[in-house]
């Protein structure tokens, strides 16, 4: 019997939101990601939010993002693969110690600076105690990375209202829709409309996970170390988060260090 992998209660699909760079627009976003019950997580370089007056200031961010994922972008948001070890090492500590201090819990995601990297600066990351980093390399596809440190977004969120649809009717489980982009495009571009009309479309489902990039990367890791039984009847949980798997008789929880049938 085989044991299919699926979203806390049973649902079979998650959907993430990915914003860069900390600009004064995420206050508006934030609003219509709370009043459609979605999640954001907000990528933020620490060393540049207090000196432009179009950006959050470190002083705000519990607060502007409550509820919400605060996460690194490197310090300054240089092109990390340009620099020397010693500072790549320093953008993604010294942003993470900054945005720690203001936003009270250890804040391990990440997305890329100009979405570009190399196998030094991953692992250099892994280093860091980075969890995952985002890349902008879309792949309008709804699957899980093998790798969370070189994690594709679905799409920018220029696409998205095309791909919904899709991803709305997708059946194969599970499926991750993963937008990315910057709340300034929105402000520039005066099309704030088609965020209101993405949440309108996606909002309120039951069969869909509204979740940060956090709590879905850790998730599908804990996902992938549980210890099924061979005969595919049970599974052991060695991981500290719940883990749901549809067995014989539909989706069971596997509790932390706990053994389910299934």
């Amino acid at each position: 019997m085989s044991i299919d992998i699926v979203f806390p209660g049973g649902r079979t699909k998650a959907l993430t939101l990915s914003y860069d760079d900390g600009r004064d627009f995420d206050r508006r976003l934030v609003r219509i990601f709370n009043d459609h019950g979605l999640k954001g997580t907000f990528h933020l370089n620490a060393g540049l939010l207090n000196d432009s007056p179009v950006k959050i200031d470190l002083e705000e961010i519990a607060e502007v993002y409550a509820g919400h994922e605060i996460s690194c972008h490197a310090f300054t948001h240089p092109f990390l693969e340009r620099l020397p070890r010693t500072e790549v090492m320093r953008e993604v500590w010294k942003d993470r110690e900054t945005l720690e201090a203001y936003a009270h819990y250890p804040v391990t995601g990440m997305s890329y600076p100009y979405g570009s990297s190399d196998d030094t600066v991953v692992e250099i990351l892994r280093a860091c105690g980075i969890e995952y980093c985002r890349t902008t390399q879309s792949t309008r596809k709804f699957g899980i990375p093998n790798e969370f440190l070189l994690w594709h977004p679905t799409c920018h969120h220029r696409e998205m209202l095309e791909l919904a649809p899709n991803f709305l009717n997708y059946h194969y489980a599970p499926a991750v829709f993963y937008v990315w982009g910057h709340s300034y495009e929105f402000g520039n571009n005066g099309n704030w409309d088609d965020m209101e009309k993405f949440a309108d479309m996606v909002a309120g489902r039951n069969d869909v996970w509204y979740v940060t990039n956090i709590d879905l990367a850790r998730y599908i890791k804990a996902s992938r170390a549980l210890v099924t039984a061979t005969d595919g009847r049970s599974a052991f949980n060695p991981s500290g988060v719940t883990v749901w798997a549809r067995g014989a008789n539909g989706p069971v929880p596997v509790l932390p260090g706990a053994t389910a049938a299934l």
